[in-house]
């Protein structure tokens, strides 16, 4: 049963979520035109063998492959192709997706995730051309050797001390590992990817469903040594992107596995949130930072819950829930797509969504678009408009 929640949720998607008078409010066509128009700045702009990172004190960043966010404008030409139907981003697209087919030349960590199916994935999905399953499978293979039995997670960064290093950003790349375990018939991985969600629950979360950012095990005896933060404002904070992360995270392992524990964790995650971002939309980078500190935005958190209260709002089982869901993704994507938050025509750098926020507390990225944001607003857009679209 629960491997036809795929199936499911495909014919959930078609008759779409409820409250679609918002296209009328909502100009989706120009933004599709937009983001087609940015896609195209941005595509002659980047170097070969090289990703656009985010546009700083009037000049593009970019980024070698091996930087976790390289898979992210690959994926955001997708879903721009996806809802302008113009070609040249589809050709912009694959130009960009074959730069991370050699997986081999970047894979340095867990977000190999992140780099493979937000680029390769989302291709795959798309176009269902196989020339890009040999790089999802090996993605996958390199992401499960990192899986300890010992903790029941994968470590996501490597250290030179004998600690294993969970955050939870890495719940969203566990979809590498359930997706290459239907496609390839490896049933180990989706174990893996039960297990470390199931680790992320305990200890990761607390009662009122805000979750640290790090967990850190003894490798020898899973032992939960300590729970910190290291982007966020305080270890007892909830950083507003690590929130998102475990928001979408578990709604995409319930729509991957059919297991309703994921569910109600999702479901837990989002009755936090929802009070919070009803009172600012575009929450600040941490949403328990003080003032001054909470006038920063962080653009890049709204677009990844927004996705996500998108997909659970058609998952929940609790009606009042789902339209709350429903309610909030249109708008955050209503106060994204306003002129404080979206870029003019050739404004940024080629980039879409302004005032996003990095790596606060270490004055990185601040006040900045940033590719990841631009990927999750195209994708919400997409899921939230043209779910028939990414059906194919």
């Amino acid at each position: 049963m629960k491997y036809l929640l795929p199936l499911i949720i495909s014919i959930a998607f078609s008759a779409g979520a409820p409250g679609h008078e918002a296209n009328r409010t909502l100009p989706v066509d120009s933004i599709a035109s937009l983001s087609a128009g940015q896609c195209l700045i941005l595509g002659r702009a980047v170097p070969p063998g090289m990703m656009p990172r985010t546009f700083q004190d009037g000049q593009l960043v970019c980024s070698d492959l091996k930087r976790w966010t390289s898979g992210f404008f690959p994926g955001t030409c997708w879903y721009s192709y996806l809802l302008s139907g113009r070609e040249e981003v589809r050709a912009l697209a694959e130009n960009f997706t074959e730069r991370m087919l050699d997986v081999d030349s970047y894979f340095r960590d867990h977000d190999i995730g992140f780099q493979i199916m937000c680029s390769a994935g989302i291709a795959y999905r798309i176009t269902k051309d196989d020339k890009y399953l040999p790089a999802i499978r090996r993605a996958a293979e390199f992401l499960a050797a990192r899986y300890s039995p010992i903790t029941g997670t994968i470590k996501s960064w490597n250290s030179s001390k004998p600690v294993s290093k969970v955050i939870v950003d890495n719940m969203m790349n566990l979809e590498l590992l359930t997706f290459a375990s239907r496609q390839f018939g490896v049933p180990e991985w989706m174990e893996i990817a039960e297990s470390h969600a199931d680790k992320t629950i305990a200890n990761h979360f607390r009662e009122d469903g805000s979750s640290f950012h790090l967990v850190e095990y003894d490798p020898g005896s899973g032992a939960v040594l300590v729970k910190k933060t290291v982007q966020g404002y305080s270890d007892e904070s909830a950083w507003s992107r690590g929130q998102a992360w475990g928001l979408y995270g578990f709604t995409m392992m319930y729509r991957e596995t059919g297991e309703e524990r994921y569910l109600h964790q999702a479901e837990k995650i989002a009755r936090f949130l929802l009070p919070l971002v009803a009172e600012r939309p575009v929450p600040a980078w941490d949403f328990n930072a003080p003032e001054p500190l909470s006038t920063q935005d962080d653009a890049s958190a709204a677009a990844i819950m927004a996705s996500a209260f998108v997909e659970l709002g058609t998952l929940s089982l609790d009606k009042a829930l789902a339209y709350r869901c429903s309610s909030m993704a249109r708008t955050i994507l209503k106060e994204l797509a306003s002129p404080r938050y979206l870029a003019a025509p050739g404004e940024i750098g080629g980039f879409l969504l302004k005032h996003s926020t990095g790596h606060y507390k270490a004055g990185s990225e601040v006040d900045v678009p940033l590719t990841y944001a631009d990927y999750y607003f195209m994708e919400a857009l997409c899921r939230e408009f043209r779910p028939d679209l990414l059906r194919r």
